[in-house]
């Protein structure tokens, strides 16, 4: 059985005590053992402080941004290792894709976003603000480097994904990382650690990996560093509760649960090429990662009229959805990660029953190609539909997994309402093309949604799906959602950076400006 090491303080090592064991997804047999029994987590703090961030800062914005592109290209290297490595946690080889190349090139964006920085490690935002009448005293916000850690905890559907797109921010403003991953695929983050490692190209310090508990960490965290979680609501109240947050203020992001949802629009006809668009995106979405994406469809919004020829669609599609083990013939839909998030998932379709019928699926699948369907990770494509729009279920319960339930709306104000009701959602999208349903769902969505995705005709051929966050744009969501943002750019330079309004002359502001 496999051990899982940890890197911390230039070293891999691992423990055997209360060591928790990971199973092969498809398979159930144990695969790996994951403890971080003996951390010390005062040292590793200072590690991070002491010699990673120095060495980091030693260079500029734009070094680090072309130490964050030689990264990307070194596990691009190597991305097949990570492709192979990830059919273990369920993954397809196009699910393992959404990870892995997802990851290159979220790297890849921040790298060249850095281009645009200064050299050193100031960075002038805005212009001179002019504070006094004869132009002798004036202001200017200047961002510098946080001197602390960034401290990540991850979720376990995106191990490597999820590292690199809040590393690379982290990196480029000059800041250590110690990344937790998620103990059931925490394999697969290892393995990109340490081909990362193995690369040569990063500072001592600059990147350390805890597999297992970081009980202590948060201990060590104060004003100077950042924590950035992606999981559950659940765990995120209890994260933000910490001292190191409440009473030290350190900076604290959260990517929560999110019941995201996709409109179809009133204008769009019965039969026609919109509502093909419609159902292969909602497919795609229930499929990719076997539903385990935080930006998954959750919830099918289409007019009252629509519901059964939407639903027929939709059912007609993911029956011929074949489940089974990454790799094996004609496979499109691998497994959930593991027997606790399949639990959780068959939990969450019982507790959407009280809205409605199961119209496909439901449970585990009557055949699982290339595997065993009970004794793999396996759940059947899951379809609902609500009875009643306002019945509470589908706007609460979030079962993370290739589960979706049809809502049918009466008109856009409705619709805009159903949205609402998911209490703040990381994405909504709609497929429309009329301009007057366009700007009502849009700007009534804006204040619930971190992102509103809206397919038609005109950026069918290149958009880039309802699912998949760019590390352009902001990644987050208000309430339930979490309330933090990720990538969108420079901006997630910027929070990893103190802004500081300086007084001074213009020569004063200049020279200081000049880092």
């Amino acid at each position: 059985m496999r051990t899982v090491e940890s890197w911390t303080q230039g070293r891999w090592w691992s423990s055997s005590d209360g060591a928790r064991v990971v199973v092969d997804a498809v398979t159930g047999e144990p695969f790996a053992s994951v403890s971080s029994a003996g951390l010390d987590a005062p040292g590793v703090v200072a590690f991070a402080r002491g010699t990673g961030g120095p060495a980091l800062r030693a260079s500029g914005f734009r070094a680090r941004g072309t130490l964050v592109k030689e990264l990307a290209l070194a596990l691009k290297a190597r991305r097949d290792e990570l492709v192979e490595l990830s059919a273990r946690t369920g993954a397809t080889a196009a699910d393992a894709a959404v990870d892995v190349d997802g990851a290159i090139g979220t790297a890849l964006v921040f790298a060249a976003k850095a281009k645009a920085l200064p050299e050193g490690n100031v960075w002038a935002e805005g212009d001179v603000e002019p504070l006094g009448r004869g132009g002798s005293f004036a202001g200017r916000h200047l961002l510098t480097p946080l001197t602390g850690v960034a401290f990540q905890v991850n979720a376990f559907n995106f191990p490597v994904w999820g590292m690199v797109e809040k590393l690379a921010p982290a990196l480029v403003a000059g800041v250590p990382t110690i990344v937790k991953p998620a103990t059931p695929t925490a394999y697969v983050a290892e393995h990109a650690v340490r081909i990362l490692v193995e690369s040569g190209l990063l500072p001592d310090g600059a990147l350390q990996l805890v597999c297992g508990s970081v009980s202590g960490v948060l201990d060590e965290l104060g004003g100077q560093d950042l924590v950035s979680f992606t999981g559950s609501a659940q765990t995120a109240a209890l994260l933000r509760a910490h001292p190191a947050v409440t009473h030290r203020s350190a900076r604290f992001n959260a990517e929560a649960d999110s019941l995201n949802a996709s409109v179809l629009g009133p204008d769009v006809a019965p039969g026609s090429p919109e509502l093909d668009l419609y159902a292969d995106a909602v497919v795609a979405e229930l499929t990719c990662k076997a539903g385990q994406r935080c930006t998954a469809i959750r919830r099918v919004l289409v007019p009252d009229a629509l519901v059964g020829p939407v639903c027929d669609a939709l059912v007609g599609r993911l029956e011929r959805v074949v489940v089974g083990a990454p790799g094996a013939d004609g496979v499109t839909m691998g497994a959930l990660a593991g027997p606790d998030q399949r639990a959780a998932v068959l939990d969450g379709i019982e507790r959407l029953r009280a809205a409605g019928p199961v119209l496909t699926g439901g449970g585990p699948p009557e055949r699982a190609v290339g595997a065993d369907p009970v004794r793999g990770a396996f759940v059947a494509p899951t379809l609902l539909r609500a009875d009643d729009a306002q019945v509470v279920a589908p706007h609460e319960v979030e079962a993370f997994g290739p589960v979706a339930t049809v809502v049918g709306y009466r008109d856009v104000p409705h619709a805009v309402d159903l949205l609402a009701r998911g209490g703040g959602s990381l994405v909504a999208s709609l497929v429309s093309a009329d301009d007057a349903v366009v700007r009502a769902v849009v700007l009534g969505a804006a204040a619930h949604h971190g992102r509103v995705l809206v397919l038609d005709a005109d950026c069918a051929a290149e958009s880039t799906g309802h699912g998949t966050p760019m590390p352009q744009l902001v990644h987050g969501g208000p309430g339930r959602a979490g309330g933090g943002e990720e990538e969108g750019g420079l901006r997630a330079v910027a929070h990893h950076l103190q802004r500081t309004a300086v007084q001074g002359s213009p020569r004063v502001l200049a020279l200081l400006a000049d880092g």
